[in-house]
């Protein structure tokens, strides 16, 4: 075991449950359970950028999608590139109406935007099993990230390296709520930044320059250097499914929805979209790259999922390395703490709550539930970790694709279709969940295309079929204003 890798670890863990306690102890002054799911809507520009990157980016961008890159070479860098505009695209087409809405009706979860669009509690309660269902496979490829990395990187033993990074990860994230989530996605979102230009950076120097690493590339196989890939992988029905799934998609997921809910004014919308899509740019880019020309410097790897934890440890001093390690652990972190509130909201707010209605509880105690809540689930998924696959890139795009098919239309379609109604939607979301799971557990790919694109049109078309049989009442996210 390296003691000056792990010197920088822990001091960089010291740090981020530093910034916990600030937020539990900056809780106590305001309404607690607000503050501990959305943080009393208080989120400025940079921390809305920084918040939006972190949690999208994460054990797959770090860990996963540079293990593809390192299989399937400079394509998959291109392929990566797809998600540039993911800032864009959830704050552009949610945005300001979103945040008006969630106001308006004090919205703490996506489920009370739902409710408040649809007026149907059936639809609340679909949409809760789903997301918990869903986040169980999500948060799960992130606890094996974080596991692996520091198996590969430290050499602590696999089951050892969960425990620790698992618990310590739920710890903070539920006792620190929102308010330190998005602290610490702002601090981890520049170390993320830091340590991914400087990985590749190393790496380009220890392969001798990228004239000589490309040449390497070419003698190992040429196919490395194509858009396709070796064989062909990354045909043109793959590349498609790839933008739905990783960028237009993204638009549907939960835990990126509800940052829409938090930020503070109009300004901190328009800075976010700059602010963030250049670090989701830089971060995609570096990343990827590092996998695809690390192939030079570590050729025998059997499983690409240790590709950077590996390189980090080839190519860097220990004292360097352990600093820079802090890079993709920080990209997991966040996601799990943005996953694990969502969940948490979501038990409480939208099904306990929701169950027992006319029930009287304080906001010390929903606080204290929330936390234990948080607790259970996070200690359950440690527990679902303990047996990972080869390459963790495939069963986080399987999570991704089960919430998009559920949530995309429902949520865009209630925000700019004035006669969208509860039949319509509910029926969408049926749709969307029954045709993914078939396609995905059966491997049927339509026209050779993703399961979420086949899924995506289908829940789209039951929508506007069956809101003609339901009734339209008043929708007020097209006009927020109305009473």
């Amino acid at each position: 075991m390296n003691y000056d890798i792990i010197s920088p670890l822990v001091i960089y863990l010291i740090f981020v449950f530093a910034l916990s306690i600030y937020a539990y102890v900056k809780r106590k002054k305001v309404n607690q359970f607000t503050d501990y799911f959305i943080g009393n809507r208080t989120m400025g520009g940079f921390l809305l950028a920084m918040t939006l990157a972190a949690t999208y980016i994460s054990a797959s961008s770090f860990i996963g999608g540079p293990g593809a890159a390192y299989k399937y070479g400079l394509g998959w860098v291109l392929l990566s590139m797809i998600q540039v505009p993911t800032v864009l695209l959830s704050l552009g087409i949610l945005g300001k109406k979103f945040a008006i809405l969630a106001r308006k009706y004090n919205a703490i979860t996506l489920s009370d935007m739902l409710y408040a669009h649809y007026k149907s509690r059936m639809i609340v309660w679909f949409a809760s099993i789903a997301l918990v269902v869903a986040f169980v496979g999500a948060m799960t490829v992130q606890f094996i990230g974080g596991a692996r990395l520091l198996e590969a990187s430290v050499g602590i033993p696999y089951q050892t390296g969960l425990l620790i990074f698992g618990v310590g990860t739920v710890l903070y994230t539920a006792f620190g709520g929102f308010r330190a989530s998005i602290l610490n996605d702002a601090f981890q979102g520049l170390v993320m930044i830091i340590g991914a230009i400087l990985l590749l950076t190393a790496i380009i120097y220890a392969g001798g320059g990228i004239t000589t690493i490309i040449e390497s590339l070419k003698e190992i196989d040429p196919a490395l250097l194509t858009p396709q890939g070796p064989n062909d992988f990354m045909d043109v029905p793959f590349m498609a499914s790839f933008w739905v799934l990783v960028c237009f998609g993204v638009v549907g997921l939960p835990h990126t929805a509800v940052r829409c809910m938090a930020y503070k004014d109009s300004k901190a919308v328009h800075q976010g979209i700059i602010i963030g899509t250049i670090v989701v740019t830089v971060i995609m880019l570096t990343m990827h790259l590092s996998g695809a020309l690390g192939r030079v410097i570590i050729s025998d790897l059997t499983i690409p999922d240790q590709v950077v934890p590996t390189l980090i440890i080839k190519v860097l001093p220990p004292l360097a390395a352990g600093i820079f390690l802090a890079a993709p652990l920080a990209a997991i972190m966040s996601t799990i703490n943005a996953q694990l509130l969502q969940v948490s909201s979501v038990i409480i707010k939208d099904l306990l709550l929701s169950i027992k209605p006319h029930t009287k509880y304080s906001d010390k105690t929903l606080t204290r539930i929330s936390v234990a809540v948080t607790l259970i689930f996070g200690g359950s998924l440690i527990l679902a970790a303990r047996n990972p696959p080869d390459m963790i890139i495939w069963l986080n795009l399987l999570a991704f694709g089960g919430l998009e098919a559920v949530f995309l239309w429902p949520l865009v379609l209630g925000l700019y279709w004035k006669r969208a109604n509860a039949t319509g939607a509910l029926s969408s979301m049926l749709a969307g969940a029954i045709s993914y799971t078939l396609l995905a557990v059966y491997n049927i790919k339509l026209f050779s295309l993703h399961p979420i694109v086949p899924s995506l049109i289908i829940g789209l078309i039951v929508f506007i079929i069956a809101n003609m049989f339901g009734k339209t009442g008043k929708n007020y996210a097209l006009d927020p204003t109305q009473n």
